[in-house]
């Protein structure tokens, strides 16, 4: 019982893991190989900034500020969009009418310039001749009562004009050198823009070559995890079969150890068979020649005791089994001759070594398939070659670049002319503020001596040359207004017409958002500066939108709607690449017809105990005559009784004789029954053993021999699931690292690669520069020098007005202590003098 007992659980072992590898089989488990390991790509967007210009707060500002509302004066017409779309596309269609209508403002200044140029001059022209004459600009002739009156408005007013003179002439002076300072970093950032757009535009290639090469990371991966594919797909097959390979081994291994021990007891009952029929033979003449004596001895009349007793016992002195009654176990033993043939242990060890070396052999049986894996690996999918070649703009971009580029290298001369002009305007600009400086000056000295000669002029002792002087002054400061009225009021002109209209027409519109309104709207543009065009885009693009989007840090993808001209996904799509890996997975194949799981010799062993009718043999007959004795009575106990009566015995040959037989018996019990009971109880031992392990031994015998062969027939089947599931979960983890670098791709090119902040940014920097940094100056100074320029007049007026009272009176009143006298003398002189 203990031999079934010991095979029935491997062979429950096998039918669970013959129903869990049928299980395992349907089903496609990968985490055996786990999903894809993440990979960790190169960014490669290269990081841009173009850094911000500002211009910084400063007393200015408010200056800036009455000037912009002064322009806005000047020009009330709104952004000319017809007459700047027919300058772009058409400039012979522009009507001067047009022109003239929207630049009223300018033509009314340019008028009122004109007057300033013909008038001043020719009045100064005039002035001149007449002090030349001696006509005007001369002295009081006679003193009277308002001479003290007109004289202090006039030098107030003179002074008032005078200031005002000197608060736009210093404005002048401090604008003029910020307009030259601005101009130098303005020009050098120039050629920085135009370079960081360059390194924009040219870097987008690239960089889209980056990405593409970094396929290679995906691709090492997957041909680093094929040099172990043969390994791994080896190591899930053995794992998913060994559920049924070690339940069916062990249950072979200890079927072939129960026919070992089945053979040795079978072995054992015949030969102990043959052994007891032969002390059979040897046994029964003896007792019979032992029970003829003993029964003569006890019939004797002399004999005394309880011979009838010993009597009745010696006559049961025969055998008690009849071993030759017991079926024969030739015709079994003759089946089973040379069994066991095979070594089961040594068989099952090496069938376990055979199939724990699948990996191995896998290995070895994949190796050309995996060869042909990897050269399919190592080609690069055909829409990642053409990734960057294809991208839309970028035979546009390199042009750009080159365009850029040629801008970049041809701008530098200009802009040293530029700088050049600038050194012109800027030293004509310190010119003409100087004179205007000098007037001031002339105005203020003329003042002071002309002041302190009024006070002088009561004490006779002291001569009237301070007043003198003083008028001198104020005509040389009325020469030089004459004299520079012209270039001040061209240069203020000039200025202001090109400044103004920097303001007015490109600023203003500039940040009121109307450029780019102008820009979008169809047909304003020409081709040749239509950007959906240059960049061979099938949708326009909104300026002002993309501005906005580029300032928030987007990339050109999001920016130029590129989804809409070029099919991003079909160049990553590598479905016919994996396609490809899959059609060479399929020819992965893994034999296991190394796998025996059961020789021919133990096969040989195992029919042959199957066809032995072992389990036919009647054991019940042997237990038969094991149940009886090997003598119907117990010979040692009727010599113990046959010793008491010869000692009863009254006659001592009598008892000698009984004496002697008692040691007979005694002998014939030792060296015949007792060996006898010996085999019988060896007899017994094997007897039960087959009793109880032959029917479970042809029924496991019959289970294994139909295991092996349905293992045999099933294992290649079972094999090939296994190992299709096994590529379609190699396939997924291979996928997986592709589908990675997929998906970066997409992130990267949609939403990293060329980000356009350099775009918005130029164009903010150069919003700055133009407006903020060198049109708001120039226009300020152009304002600080019209102001000036205008109060010449007044200047003029009042310097002519006020030098002909610091001159000497050629009559005066005969009361010099007269009331008008005295009041101008002590509280109008005095306090003008303090």
């Amino acid at each position: 019982m203990r031999y079934a007992l010991a095979l029935l659980a491997p062979l429950l072992g096998l039918g669970l893991g013959l129903s869990l590898s049928q299980l395992a089989a349907g089903a496609t488990d990968c985490k055996s190989l786990g999903p894809a390991e993440p990979l960790t790509f190169t960014p490669a967007a290269r990081a841009r900034w173009l850094a911000p210009r500002v211009r910084a707060p400063g007393l200015l500002d408010s200056l800036y500020g009455t000037v912009h509302r002064f322009l806005s004066v000047v020009q009330l017409n709104p952004f000319p969009s017809e007459l700047v779309k027919a300058l772009l596309n058409e400039l012979a269609s522009v009507k001067v009418n047009e022109v003239v209508r929207y630049e009223a403002g300018y033509v009314v200044c340019a008028v009122v310039a004109g007057l300033y140029l013909l008038l001043v001059p020719a009045a100064g022209l005039c002035f001149c001749c007449c002090r030349c004459r001696q006509r005007c600009g001369g002295r009081v002739k006679t003193e009277h009562k308002a001479l003290a009156c007109e004289c202090v408005a006039l030098t107030v007013f003179l002074l008032l004009t005078t200031l005002l003179l000197l608060i736009g002439v210093v404005c002048a002076l401090v604008t003029n050198q910020r307009t030259h300072e601005q101009m130098g970093p303005s020009v050098e950032a120039v050629p920085e823009t135009l370079l960081s757009l360059q390194g924009l535009v040219s870097d987008v290639p690239q960089e889209l070559q980056a990405v593409a090469q970094q396929f290679s990371l995906p691709q090492e991966r997957v041909l680093e995890e094929l040099d172990g594919v043969g390994v791994s797909i080896g190591s899930v097959v053995h794992t998913q079969l060994r559920s049924a390979a070690y339940p069916f081994l062990a249950a072979v291994g200890s079927l072939g150890q129960a026919l070992q021990v089945s053979m040795q007891h079978l072995q054992a009952l015949n030969a102990t068979v043959v052994e007891l029929q032969a002390g059979q033979q040897d046994l029964e003449p003896a007792l019979q020649e032992q029970r003829d004596r003993l029964l003569q001895l006890l019939q004797e009349a002399r004999c005394q005791g309880d011979c009838a007793g010993a009597l009745s016992r010696a006559r049961t002195l025969e055998l008690g089994a009849d071993f030759s009654q017991v079926p024969s176990v030739d015709h079994v033993l003759h089946r089973l001759k040379g069994v066991p043939e095979a070594n089961f242990s040594s068989m099952v060890q090496e069938e376990n070594s055979t199939f724990n070396a699948l990996p191995t052999l896998a290995a070895m049986q994949t190796s050309s398939v995996v060869q042909e894996l990897k050269k399919a690996v190592a080609q690069q999918p055909e829409g990642l070659r053409t990734l960057a070649e294809e991208f839309p703009g970028s035979e546009a971009a390199s042009r750009w670049a080159q365009a850029l580029q040629e801008v970049e290298e041809s701008s530098r001369p200009y802009l040293q002319e530029v700088q050049r002009y600038e050194t012109y305007r800027w030293i004509v600009g310190c010119v003409l503020c100087s004179v205007v400086l000098l007037v001031v000056l002339c105005n203020l000295l003329g003042l002071n001596l002309g002041i302190w000669g009024l006070s002088a002029r009561e004490d006779p002792s002291h001569p009237e040359a301070k007043g003198e002087a003083g008028a001198h002054f104020l005509m040389a400061g009325v020469g030089l207004s004459f004299l520079f009225a012209a270039p001040l009021i061209l240069l203020v002109f000039v200025t202001f017409l090109v400044g103004g209209n920097v303001q007015t027409l490109v600023c203003q519109s500039w940040e009121s958002g109307e450029l780019f309104e102008f820009a979008d709207t169809p047909g304003n543009l020409p081709p040749s500066m239509n950007l959906s065009h240059l960049l061979g885009l099938r949708k326009n693009i909104s300026i002002r939108q993309a501005y906005r989007q580029c300032k928030e840090g987007a990339a050109l993808w999001t920016v130029l709607q590129l989804n809409d001209s070029y099919d991003l996904e079909e160049h990553l799509d590598i479905s016919q690449y994996t396609n490809k890996l899959w059609q060479e997975l399929q020819s992965l194949k893994v034999d296991t017809q190394s796998l025996e799981l059961l020789s021919s010799a133990a096969r040989r062993d195992l029919e042959a105990l199957q066809s032995s009718g072992l389990q036919r043999v009647h054991y019940p007959d042997f237990l038969v005559q094991i149940q009886r004795p090997v003598v119907k009575t117990s010979t040692e106990q009727l010599a113990q009784e046959l010793e008491g009566l010869a000692q009863a015995q009254g006659s001592s040959v009598l008892g000698q004789r009984l004496q002697e037989e008692a040691h007979r018996l005694r002998n014939l019990h030792q060296e015949k029954v007792v060996p006898q009971q010996s085999l019988v109880a060896k007899l017994n031992l094997s007897v039960r053993a087959l009793e109880s392990s032959a029917p479970n031994l042809q029924l496991e015998t019959s289970d294994v021999l139909a295991n092996v062969t349905y293992l045999k027939g099933e294992l290649p089947a079972w094999a090939t699931r296994i190992l299709r599931n096994v590529s379609e979960c190699f396939l997924a983890r291979e996928t997986g690292y592709f589908s990675q670098y997929v998906a970066w791709v997409r992130e990267e090119v949609t939403q990293r690669i060329a980000t356009c902040q350099p775009l918005s940014g130029a164009l903010d920097n150069s919003r700055v520069i133009l407006c903020d940094m060198m049109a708001d100056p120039w226009n300020a100074f152009w304002f600080c020098l019209a102001w000036c320029t205008f109060f010449l007049i007044p200047s003029i007026v009042f310097a002519v007005k006020t030098s002909k009272y610091f001159r000497p009176i050629r009559k005066r009143l005969s009361s010099t202590s007269s009331e008008e006298t005295q009041l101008f003398h002590i509280p109008r002189v005095t306090s003008l003098k303090l």
